[in-house]
């Protein structure tokens, strides 16, 4: 194990919880999610100009990412249409790990070491206790799970991908543009112009930033699942939810009670686990 991409995928997490966080901020989430892609589809078709296309054993892999994406994108749109942030983004990240934990084992055999199981059971048990809490409604929790799943899948074609492309950076171009195109289509056609022109000019700059902040994100996950194990470092990744629990401390001055310093502690201690583990 590298400790340097483990390092990788905290500084993913990091990101993760800012965009995150942006997003659910947001007056039109669809715009916010459009300018995200926006950005991802730019820095793809520029980074294409530069690296080389993935191997054409890696397009099938490439589509169904790019479909997983899609439905994640609908998952949590209607996720955070309904519920709160404290609930969707706990619940959707804690479950996305043990799910592709799994997928892994039965898809690729990619079993984990005790330490790697503890690492990740710590993390994802961090990230329950931030999620058990009430007043929840069925919806939010609904389309939270949905929300999860699909990470889960879209993150599992994601590594298959990378490993098949022979190239992480090219994999990851290929699967902006196709996830751009789709998304900035679909909120043309759901928003007219004078929407789109007031969105540029009052929120433009901040979902242009959480554009950025999503793409470096994932590219880092994509680096560093290209060689270590899926579930570690899908539940590494997914100590974002810590991240946002220490930004909603910091800048909207929310508690930091008995709850959030237990899983401050789980994941912490996850965390080590995995950067120690063999």
């Amino acid at each position: 194990m590298i400790p340097g991409e483990y390092a990788l995928v905290l500084a993913a997490a990091v990101a993760h919880a800012g965009w995150n966080a942006l997003l659910k901020a947001s007056g039109d989430r669809l715009l916010s999610l459009a300018a995200i892609r926006l950005v991802g589809l730019l820095l793809g078709a520029g980074a294409l100009l530069v690296v080389p296309m993935p191997a054409p054993g890696s397009w099938g892999l490439l589509v169904a990412a790019a479909a997983a994406h899609f439905l994640y994108f609908w998952f949590l749109l209607n996720a955070y249409r309904v519920g709160d942030l404290s609930v969707v983004h706990p619940v959707s990240r804690g479950l996305a790990p043990l799910l592709l934990a799994i997928a892994a084992w039965l898809a690729v055999g990619e079993a984990l070491s005790p330490a790697h199981m503890l690492g990740v059971a710590a993390i994802s048990g961090g990230i329950g206790v931030l999620a058990f809490r009430g007043g929840a409604s069925r919806a939010a929790l609904a389309f939270a799970v949905g929300t999860g799943v699909t990470v889960a899948v879209y993150s599992f074609l994601g590594a298959l991908g990378v490993r098949a492309a022979g190239t992480v950076v090219g994999f990851q171009a290929c699967l902006e543009i196709l996830t751009g195109v789709g998304v900035l289509a679909f909120a043309a056609v759901r928003r007219p112009a004078a929407s789109l022109r007031a969105y540029a000019r009052t929120q433009g700059a901040v979902g242009l930033s959480a554009g950025v902040l999503s793409v470096c994100g994932y590219t880092a996950y994509l680096l560093a699942v290209a060689a270590l194990p899926m579930a570690a470092v899908s539940a590494l990744r997914e100590s974002s939810v810590l991240f946002a629990a220490l930004i909603g401390t910091v800048l909207y001055k929310e508690g930091f009670g008995r709850r959030r310093a237990l899983a401050a502690a789980l994941v912490t201690g996850g965390i080590v686990v995995l950067g120690v583990a063999r």
